[in-house]
């Protein structure tokens, strides 16, 4: 929970993670961090989402690229005496804000209170609008390159097609990457079946949501963005009434 212990007259800072939208997919708990919180700093786009928790408070806004500035301000915030939420859509230690805050606050060794709130992942959120794809190994990776050398990337999306892996692919396309997942898919094709079961979350939970059940070879046809998650299944992923299902084993073991 708590990892640094409050200094004197030092606040708390709450990196609370809001769920892939919609307030009804928040935590009770993020909720009442929201409430109680001083300051509430965040990512437009994602502060927009829950506007019901903005009234009266100070907040904070910024575009997209902002982050280290959001956590720069929301450390020193919080050392000056107030609590403070900072935002991060789905979950804050999945591709997102949790690991930043700690690398910044031991650069600034800021003596304050950071406890994470776990928030329902563009993972899971995607995987229950599917069915039950992740229901034995997956891995996740990010086709975004802005942080991590391609090189790196395609290694990862290697290995986790020869090893069967279901694989979610977060950050699969923008208006200035759309080489990145077509070079994902050929990888993904050298080791599976281009009718390998693939499902496609955009904006999950939200007004604009649009979920497709397709395959490896075609999956390229359908409208991907950056509000997409990808899950491509295992060899053993099957599809059913619009469903993805990846079995666990069961029936190999019970008779069902």
């Amino acid at each position: 929970m708590e990892k640094h212990n409050n200094g004197s007259g030092a606040g708390t800072l709450y990196v609370v993670g809001t769920g892939p939208g919609s307030v009804k997919h928040m935590t009770v708990h993020a909720t009442e961090v929201l409430k109680k919180a001083d300051i509430i700093i965040g990512y437009r786009t994602y502060l927009d989402l829950i506007p019901e928790f903005l009234e009266n408070k100070e907040v904070v806004s910024s575009e997209m690229m902002k982050e280290v500035d959001r956590c720069r301000s929301a450390l020193e915030k919080t050392i000056g005496g107030k609590n403070v939420a900072l935002v991060s859509g789905g979950d804050p230690g999945i591709y997102a804000m949790a690991g930043l805050v700690y690398e910044m606050a031991k650069q600034m060794d800021a003596d304050c209170s950071i406890e994470i709130i776990p928030g329902l992942a563009a993972i899971n959120s995607c995987a229950a609008r599917l069915g039950a794809p992740l229901m034995h190994d997956f891995a996740a990776v990010s086709l975004s390159d802005l942080l991590t050398p391609w090189e790196v990337i395609e290694k990862r999306l290697d290995a986790a097609a020869s090893a069967d892996f279901v694989t979610a692919i977060y950050n699969p396309k923008s208006k200035k990457r759309t080489t990145q997942i077509v070079r994902a898919q050929e990888i993904f094709l050298a080791h599976r079946s281009p009718e390998t079961v693939v499902g496609i979350v955009t904006a999950a939970t939200r007004e604009n949501e649009t979920i497709v059940v397709t395959t490896l070879g075609e999956m390229l046809e359908q409208q991907i963005g950056m509000q997409s998650t990808i899950i491509i299944g295992n060899s053993q992923t099957y599809s059913w009434n619009d469903l993805m299902v990846t079995p666990r084993g069961y029936s190999d073991k019970y008779s069902l």
